[in-house]
């Protein structure tokens, strides 16, 4: 099952969307949001599916499903844990830098708590009000929850995702630094992030959704040239259920925490950095990864971040080379 948000109010107006992104039936009767939907989950659920059943066999009135009239399928949350599940991007960046690459991190998970108040439409613009701020996209998995208890086991924190999805993790690389340098963590170098046009359910993804990764390459854009085609099932060190127990280990996750993967990195066939497209590799989900190679090769890096009029566009093709999730498509203004 798909689920959307039609651009309406603070919050959305809660849709089916069909298996082909190409109708959507209302779901309002059944729940106004698709957060409200979260915290009744259980009971539900079983409308939406035959819901959505109904919608692929055109058995109910539908409408045209339009990309540009989606929010992200959640507006806003509660809240948005990201964390850094694919470590290989971690070590990278730490090399191009000099710095010491604790092995904790391979063992520990790193997770954030960002900014959850208001996303991005997935056709949206991002807002740049100045580019020295080092501007970057960062192509990502996410999952949504159900409640989860505090101290949840792996397995309970995987029984507990609800719905797979995609995001574009926006960041202000040039703030980092000093923000990391004050010991408190990121605030405004991680401004509001975009989510795909629709969350799946994760029985829909079948076997594309197994031992909690999303075995689906993760296709990246950048001004219409191939940027990356990286395999988000692979070279990820935590799976989504660690993720989430990770995030549970001190406080229970109230319905609708979205938990992000971090920046989909895999390693070149050879185990050493990963290489462009033009060069036969499956490229970067992030303009800093591809920088900080160019640093660790030649000594500084040479691709500019985002500019205004940049474009960005992401998303995860099924097996017909259809989207699966829709597309995440924005532009720099």
């Amino acid at each position: 099952m798909k689920l959307a948000s039609l651009k309406h109010g603070r919050d959305g107006k809660l849709v089916v969307v069909s298996d082909d992104l190409a109708w959507y039936a209302d779901a309002s009767h059944i729940a106004p949001t698709l957060q409200a939907a979260l915290d009744d989950w259980d009971r539900v659920l079983p409308d939406l599916t035959n819901l959505a059943t109904d919608l692929d066999h055109a058995a109910i009135p539908r409408e045209r499903f339009h990309e540009h009239d989606a929010a992200s399928p959640l507006p806003r949350a509660y809240q948005w844990a990201d964390g850094s599940a694919y470590v290989n991007h971690v070590a990278l960046v730490r090399q191009a830098r000099n710095a010491e690459m604790p092995d904790s991190f391979w063992h520990d998970p790193l997770m954030y708590q960002g900014g959850s108040d208001g996303f991005l439409g997935p056709r949206d613009p991002i807002p740049l009000a100045d580019e020295s701020w080092g501007c970057d996209l960062e192509a990502e998995v996410v999952v949504v929850t159900g409640d989860v208890p505090l101290g949840a086991t792996r397995e309970q924190a995987l029984a507990g995702i609800v719905l797979v999805g995609l995001t574009n993790d926006v960041s202000l690389r040039n703030l980092i630094p000093a923000e990391l340098g004050k010991g408190f963590g990121f605030f405004q170098s991680k401004p509001a992030s975009a989510f795909s046009p629709v969350f799946v359910t994760p029985d829909a993804l079948g076997d594309w959704w197994r031992d909690g990764r999303l075995h689906r390459k993760l296709m990246v854009d950048l001004n219409g040239t191939p940027f990356g085609r990286a395999e988000a099932g692979e070279d990820m060190t935590f799976d989504f259920g660690t993720l989430v127990a990770h995030a549970a280990k001190t406080r229970r996750l109230g319905a609708g925490t979205i938990v992000g993967s971090g920046t989909v990195s895999n390693r070149d066939a050879d185990g050493g950095p990963g290489k462009t497209i033009a060069a036969g590799g499956v490229g970067y989900s992030c303009l800093a990864e591809l920088r900080t190679i160019e640093t660790i090769e030649g000594g500084k890096p040479v691709t500019p971040f985002l500019k205004a009029g940049d474009t960005v566009r992401i998303w995860a093709e099924d097996d017909h080379r259809h989207p699966i999730f829709g597309v995440i498509e924005q532009t720099v203004g």
